[in-house]
């Protein structure tokens, strides 16, 4: 397949930030991904390896130093709708509605403040039509009866519906997930796997899921990308690489047993010794890019 061929496709990919006192430091190091619409991929790594970082690059909320990131062949040049993001943080407006903030991006995409103003009668409208599609993903979300309430009212696990439900509404073809369930409850937490899981199912969005949590990360991706700056780097070299690009078993959705069988335990203890270990560190010629659409240039 070409480079035009796939959903996201990002070539010879470097991250660099410029350091207090002069010169740079490198973040992410040589980055190839290819990926296919409709994926459901995990990020994992170690703290400080630019998982967010590469999420920022594909958001299009900042640029790659070296190397390009395409989306349906097109380079990104900035944020689109195409691309849609939500934080562990809730990007919720704490003075609107549940349901005004789900049709937020609606609502500003269409209209601008003079906008409302010369075509009352057509915001009128289409505010009307926005409600009722807001109403759709709150009773998809389970949250039929929350629509005029307001964030403070919700719990962290229902917020965090609401902002899944926001960025959703725009139908983006890719949506970036960093650290979405990290400040939630054992609980609750497992109620947002099978939610986003579900989510996933019925929209067949293409969906990156950064996680600290290797279980989370294993249970729910089709694909897991482990990024790490524990490799044998040579002179001059730093940064993270992808170091594990691997199609994880057990068909999907996965079983609630997944979790004890062999073959989770295998992958779980490979991605912990070839990605979260400082004292096992890999040859770049070694690294595990066993999945289909795994590469490096």
């Amino acid at each position: 397949m070409t480079p035009n061929e796939y959903l996201l496709y990002l070539e010879d990919v470097h991250k660099r930030y410029p350091v207090k006192g002069g010169g740079e430091k490198t973040v992410l190091d040589d980055i190839d991904l290819r990926v296919r619409k409709g994926e459901l991929i995990s990020v994992v790594g170690p703290s400080g390896c630019g998982k967010s970082t590469m999420l920022r690059l594909i958001l299009g909320s900042e640029p790659p130093s070296d190397g390009r990131v395409l989306v349906s062949g097109k380079p990104v040049e900035g944020p689109g709708r195409e691309r849609g993001i939500v934080f562990q943080k809730y990007s919720l407006f704490p003075h609107l509605s549940v349901r005004d903030n789900i049709v937020f991006g609606l609502d500003l995409e269409e209209f601008s403040i003079p906008g409302r103003l010369l075509r009352y009668v057509h915001y009128r409208k289409r505010k009307r039509e926005y409600a009722e599609r807001a109403q759709v993903y709150l009773e998809r979300m389970q949250l039929g009866e929350a629509g005029d309430k307001f964030p403070h009212e919700l719990s962290g696990g229902m917020r965090q519906r609401v902002a899944m439900a926001q960025a959703a509404i725009m139908h983006p073809e890719i949506l970036m997930m960093d650290e979405p369930f990290g400040a939630l409850d054992d609980a609750t937490r497992q109620e947002m796997q099978v939610f986003l899981l579900e989510l996933w199912e019925q929209t067949g969005m293409t969906v990156f899921f950064v996680t600290h949590d290797l279980e989370e990360a294993l249970f729910l991706g089709t694909r897991v990308l482990v990024l790490s700056q524990y490799y044998q780097q040579g002179d001059g070299v730093e940064g993270a690489k992808i170091v594990t690009d691997k199609e994880v078993p057990g068909g999907h959705p996965k079983p609630s047993d997944f979790k004890y069988t062999p073959e989770f335990s295998e992958l779980l203890e490979q991605i912990r010794r070839d990605g979260l270990d400082p004292e096992s560190r890999q040859k770049v010629e070694d690294f595990d890019l066993s999945h289909q659409d795994a590469w490096r240039d």
